[in-house]
């Protein structure tokens, strides 16, 4: 337990910053799971409407520092290629 008063107001900050942090990391994870499991279902048609909201959400996540900004771009080619493919196997 912090004593001095400076250290009191740091921990009320930190808090405050975690449950932010957690909050946007749940939706980020919420998101994507909706997107994926709409992938894995074989709904082409889902995927390809989920996938804008959720590269948004991924940009939202990036400009609150929750995700590093390669990591973001990893996501989010990943995620894109296979909608893609999927888009492409279920038209073929």
């Amino acid at each position: 337990m912090a004593h001095h008063a400076s250290a009191q107001k740091q921990q009320r900050q930190s808090l405050k910053k975690r449950a932010r942090n957690r909050k946007n990391t749940s939706l980020l994870k919420t998101q994507i799971k909706k997107l994926r499991s709409a992938m894995s279902a074989g709904d082409a048609a889902a995927a390809k409407e989920l996938l804008p909201a959720t590269v948004g959400q991924i940009d939202k996540a990036v400009k609150k520092g929750i995700v590093h900004d390669n990591a973001a771009a990893r996501y989010k080619s990943r995620l894109s290629k296979r909608v893609n493919a999927l888009a492409a196997q279920k038209a073929s």
